[in-house]
């Protein structure tokens, strides 16, 4: 089973659907006992990286995310759950988040013909070949929508980049663990090829 994590923020249906298209059982869930037994986890939202943390302890699921990466099952993080993973943001001044990722969270400083946020669909480009890409090809499009973009510290960790005025990091991957700026469960069928790959992926 899939858990899909509830903190207050995110499209979670929209996620819990795709995955129920691709025949996949997941549940949508705030309960940190629920998370600590699921074969795989998915952070989800959307919104502001300090409520979102706040979300998180409120709930008791920061310790529950950390023990569920360390025993090696597979999590993904989704746009705001894929910001969550770096360092810190400078959202609202600055915060911290969960540093599962060396690196930070910066907002677009971007001049016409490019508004912020980077909203609709863009291309994806692979800097790693891992499984929960395969066969997605180069250049496929997914969709946006945000307006802020991670800073990887070590470049070893971005899996796909996307091109908006300059080549940003859209996706990481270290391990078990994964994230995606965009949005598959936005991203028709390359965006459902995406979570079904993650619903194959063993610990």
């Amino acid at each position: 089973m899939i858990a899909i994590i509830d903190y207050g923020m995110g499209n979670l249906r929209s996620v819990l659907k795709a995955f129920q298209k691709n025949g996949v059982a997941a549940q949508v869930t705030s309960d940190p006992a629920v998370v600590a037994r699921a074969d795989k986890v998915v952070l989800p939202g959307v919104g502001a990286v300090a409520d979102a943390m706040a979300g998180l302890q409120d709930r008791g699921l920061i310790d529950v995310i950390y023990n569920v990466i360390e025993q090696g099952r597979p999590f993904l993080g989704i746009c705001l759950g894929f910001q969550l993973l770096f360092d810190q943001s400078e959202e609202n001044g600055g915060c911290q988040s969960l540093g599962l990722i060396p690196g930070r969270v910066v907002r677009f400083q971007l001049e016409r013909p490019f508004p912020v946020p980077h909203m609709g669909w863009n291309q994806i480009t692979k800097t790693q070949d891992i499984p929960l890409f395969r066969e997605v090809p180069d250049g496929s499009c997914v969709y946006f929508v945000h307006s802020y973009y991670a800073e990887c510290e070590n470049k070893s960790d971005v899996a796909l980049t996307t091109n908006y005025s300059f080549s940003f990091c859209s996706a990481i991957a270290r391990g078990n663990l994964f994230g995606t700026q965009f949005h598959p469960e936005k991203s028709q069928a390359i965006g459902l090829k995406i979570l079904q790959n993650f619903a194959a992926l063993e610990s």
